[in-house]
């Protein structure tokens, strides 16, 4: 046998040792990871499906398109995750995009992530809708409630709501526009409306709506306690709630920028097809207060 035979014996076993070492590297951190993110999701509701509902703002059909590509995101980013998801309320708009959406995602901490995204998105861009090729600016707000388990009890009167039912739009076939099977109901003191078109059945869309309601109110009542211990403690932190989180801008330049964690992403086509966990372990971190 020749010394180089030798030498490349030795270099194909090093290289062998090197992979096995980066394949022991690789499982150790995505380890390390997964006890980060158990860490950081400690809350109570964080392990729960997770319901997400997206507003445009003003605008029209330019804010209506926007609303639209935000709920593709999170879908595209649910489906990364394993998780599944049901539209449960979709309004389509006159022209292009939607009107409003309310959507169902269901897997382990589905909450404790997307609560994250909760707060109003801006994007920038040369509007398709335009013919003068002029730089848009839209708005759309995303709202965030955690499913409510059945061992959560939420009080709800009868005589505290009002229930509705219309015709549900959209794909279903001659169904939709036969039967009176959509539900919305109205919780009066409160003034939260919610509405469910998903099911053929009526009895199936009240559950569901119900199932909402109860997550909205029991929403209501985690904000109502933090601003009470806000009082209490002298603390001015913002909860984000209505105010803009992140902008994606897509002319002059192509940046999203998250603006509560500073972190900017330039592939902007990459974070609207749901590649969007930078933004959200970033925002968990920084929040994190520990167990």
């Amino acid at each position: 046998m020749y010394l180089e035979d030798y030498f490349a014996i030795i270099q194909e076993e090093e290289e062998s040792f090197i992979g096995e070492i980066k394949e022991e590297a690789d499982l150790i951190r995505s380890e390390i990871e997964s006890l980060e993110i158990k860490t950081l999701l400690s809350s109570e509701t964080d392990k729960n499906n997770a319901i997400v509902t997206i507003h445009p703002g003003a605008g029209g059909t330019e804010s209506q398109d926007w609303a639209q590509m935000l709920m593709r995101m999170y879908l595209r980013w649910a489906e990364s995750k394993g998780f599944t998801s049901e539209i449960i309320d979709h309004q389509i708009g006159e022209e292009a995009g939607i009107k409003g959406v309310t959507f169902l995602v269901e897997g382990r901490f589905a909450y404790g992530y997307l609560k994250a995204e909760a707060g109003i998105h801006r994007l920038v861009r040369i509007s398709p809708f335009d013919a003068n090729k002029r730089r848009h600016t839209s708005f759309s707000a995303v709202f965030v409630f955690p499913e409510i388990q059945e061992d959560i009890k939420i009080d709800i009167k009868e005589e505290d709501i009002k229930i509705d039912t219309f015709r549900a739009s959209g794909a279903g076939g001659q169904h939709v526009n036969k039967v009176s099977s959509a539900v919305r109901i109205t919780h009066l003191p409160s003034g939260i409306v919610v509405a469910c078109q998903s099911e053929r059945s009526q009895y199936r869309n009240r559950e569901m709506a119900m199932k909402i309601l109860k997550s909205r109110l029991f929403d209501q009542f985690q904000r109502e306690q933090e601003k009470k211990m806000e009082k209490l403690t002298g603390d001015k932190k913002d909860i984000s709630w209505g105010n803009q989180i992140r902008s994606y801008t897509l002319q002059p330049y192509r940046l999203v920028k998250d603006h509560r964690t500073n972190v900017e992403v330039g592939n902007v086509d990459s974070v609207l097809d749901g590649a969007i966990d930078i933004f959200i372990k970033s925002y968990l971190k920084l929040n994190f207060k520990g167990v």
